[in-house]
């Protein structure tokens, strides 16, 4: 990542704070015809911890991650004024304000495992069918609606007004605002696919307090400037504090140069396998499939099918850091290349990985009861991750030309996970299709260029994508003539058929 954002001319600097599940960041930059410059400024943590009967994320230090790297941006822009700010994360989780604004609890992270069954209990009240064709989203049990019909089951908590998700709880710290975004909403299983407004009927048929919901915008909308008390703590002017395409992936996907027809993979704990289309894909193959309609930016739909990413390969590394065993990532994907056979593969979607106690136990008991070795070693048992991971990628893609009918020649890896080239190459033989990665930083990208365009520094999100092709220069990697990875496919289909 470049560190040039004091240019001679930099024009308007913009503030991305991306959250992510458990770490956060403050990339400061500009974007404009002349170009792209950015900056880490500041990376902070806030792992999930137990709290009032379930796992919750820490919303004063997350807060505080955010307050630190506005003061921190403030200081490497030696000057230049900072015009705007915006917050993007992850999705599904949300907070509860009270009718003086003040957060009532702590939110509850979705991988506490509060939602185990309750998707049975709204599928009690509302069928399956009826729900998909309403809201276009793939069934989680994570799913916002979810958390919501267990949350009123087991009581709100007393003066709730409004209903918040976690990058508009953070926009609200920061000015006051009150309203939801669109992108981020589209998460929830609770939007009408169609008009994009919240889906009133689910609401009264399944018990859920529509009146907390808040109003909606649409990425690129002005929220309002930075409460004055933090101006003045932090030593700013009056930031304007502006929605972006406030989930993470609708952000990567737009900071993404996508070549037409090509498939996305935003990559990191989790992996989104997708396509940007002009509308809605709703019908009955594609709920059988359980594919998603995520809201993306100008009225685009991100098509795609939420999936497990690296977090399986994290967890047994943290296992293998407390067993005392060498775990640097580039020696470990080092090692990884020069394993010869294919050593066994696993369906990185089973439940059995969501969280597990001991990952490194799961993934060698799904290979024993498939009947394959059961690999020790590192290397192998990475290997045996990243390919399984790289077939599913390949599966996916696979199943979007069936559902859409149009040819996917290539897929674009960004995100954290494009770092990965083992993996990289690994999608390019198990799909047979060229793989360009990058950027990894396509997130905090696509959150600065809307800042960017809503601030009228570039036009549209086509011109702002030839300025992030021009200044960024994705790796390619093409399949290769390895008929172990066409052999290995047959053997990953097996498995995949008999969960899917």
């Amino acid at each position: 990542m470049t560190t040039a954002v004091r240019a001679e001319n930099p024009g308007a600097l913009h503030l991305a704070i991306d959250l992510g599940a458990g770490s956060g960041r403050a990339i400061l930059g500009s974007a404009g015809p002349d170009g792209l410059v950015l900056e880490e400024v500041h990376r902070f943590h806030y792992e999930p911890e137990p709290s009032e009967g379930h796992l919750r994320w820490p919303f004063a230090r997350i807060l505080e991650g955010i307050k630190d790297g506005l003061g921190r941006s403030h200081v490497v822009a030696a000057g230049t004024p900072i015009s705007t700010v915006g917050v993007d994360s992850w999705g599904v989780d949300y907070g509860l304000l009270d009718a003086g604004g003040s957060l009532l609890e702590d939110p509850v992270c979705y991988r506490g495992g509060r939602t185990e069954g309750e998707m049975e209990r709204v599928l009690r009240k509302v069928p399956r069918e009826e729900i998909f064709h309403r809201t276009g989203i793939q069934f989680l049990h994570l799913n916002t609606l979810y958390q919501l019909h267990v949350h009123v089951r087991e009581g709100l908590p007393a003066g709730v007004r409004r209903l918040l998700m976690i990058p508009d709880l953070c926009h609200h710290a920061l000015c006051g605002s009150t309203t939801g975004e669109y992108t981020d909403a589209s998460t929830t299983q609770l939007l009408d696919v169609r008009t994009r407004t919240w889906a009133d009927d689910l609401f009264s048929r399944l018990g859920l307090p529509r009146e907390l919901m808040p109003e909606l915008v649409v990425p690129g909308t002005d929220l309002g400037e930075l409460k004055p008390a933090l101006q003045k703590e932090l030593g700013l002017g009056p930031v304007r504090v502006l929605a972006p395409a406030s989930h993470d992936t609708a952000s990567a996907v737009a900071g993404t140069p996508l070549e037409p027809g090509w498939a996305y993979v935003s990559s990191g704990t989790w992996s989104l396998v997708g396509v940007e289309r002009g509308s809605p894909l709703v019908n009955d193959a594609v709920a059988r499939a359980n594919f998603t309609n995520e809201g993306g930016v100008f009225g685009t739909i991100r098509f795609l099918k939420n999936q497990m990413g690296l977090w399986i390969l994290e967890q047994c590394r943290a296992e293998w850091v407390e067993s005392g065993l060498p775990t640097d990532y580039e020696a470990l994907l080092a090692a990884v290349a020069s394993v010869d056979d294919m050593p066994g593969l696993v369906y990185p979607d089973h439940p059995r990985f969501f969280n597990p106690g001991s990952m490194i136990r799961e993934v060698q008991g799904a290979l024993a009861e498939g009947g394959q070795e059961v690999a020790d070693e590192p290397a192998r048992l990475a290997k045996i991750i990243l390919d399984s991971l790289a077939f599913r990628y390949a599966s996916v893609v696979g199943t979007i030309e069936e559902l859409t009918g149009e040819t996917v020649p290539g897929i674009h890896i960004v995100g954290g996970g494009c770092r990965n080239d083992y993996l990289n190459q690994a999608t390019a033989d198990a799909s047979g299709r060229p793989v360009l990665a990058g950027p990894a930083e396509a997130t905090a990208i696509g959150n600065l260029l809307l800042q960017a365009i809503s601030s009228g520094r570039l036009g549209s999100l086509a011109e702002a994508r030839r300025v992030v092709a021009r200044a960024v220069q994705p790796r390619r990697f093409d399949p290769g003539d390895r008929p172990a990875w066409r052999e290995a496919a047959a053997r990953y289909r097996e498995i995949e058929e008999q969960y899917s």
